[in-house]
């Protein structure tokens, strides 16, 4: 399901790039509705059960996020400059953008060296979740042209800690 998706802001970044920072509320099988209560209240705003806002930042060319945007990034002239855009709905060449989310649990170099700030939690200082197994899942979201193709890993668990987690894993 596709829900409100916009292109926030753009941030001069090293290298003579801008970082283009997209959200778009996710609402994928795994995050439907599961309670009784949820289900009555679906038309209320209140009882909403969405996996929230996700983020995610593109790097691109100035130029040529001027050219496919339409945008003006002439006011941005040191690295760490922000312009708000709040475009709403963006396409590529008619094409609607969308945010798509993989799951893994392969982390690359980084996630793995700093897991407190790359694994997936139940909220920002949540408890870990992880598989039934106790790998730990590290969640990457991409912008992509056309309909996403989200992977995510539906048998979790919660660990209150990564050394619980890691004790989990090793058993």
């Amino acid at each position: 399901m596709r829900n409100e998706w916009v292109l926030n802001s753009a941030r001069l970044v090293n290298g003579g790039k801008v970082s283009l920072e997209f959200t778009q509320e996710i609402t994928t099988e795994n995050s439907a509705p599961k309670n009784i209560l949820g289900m009555l209240n679906a038309s209320d705003e209140r009882f909403k059960q969405s996996g929230g806002k996700t983020y995610a930042w593109v790097s691109a060319v100035p130029a040529d996020a001027e050219a496919i945007f339409g945008l003006d990034l002439s006011s941005l002239e040191n690295v760490g400059d922000v312009l708000d855009l709040g475009i709403v709905e963006p396409s590529i060449q008619g094409k609607q953008l969308n945010i798509q989310v993989v799951e893994t649990t392969k982390g690359n170099e980084w996630e793995v060296a700093n897991i407190e700030k790359s694994a997936k939690r139940a909220g920002k200082d949540g408890d870990y979740i992880t598989t039934k197994d106790g790998e730990f899942i590290y969640r990457r979201a991409t912008v992509v042209a056309g309909e996403p193709q989200h992977k995510i890993i539906t048998e979790t668990v919660r660990a209150s800690t990564a050394d619980e987690a890691i004790e989990n894993a090793i058993g």
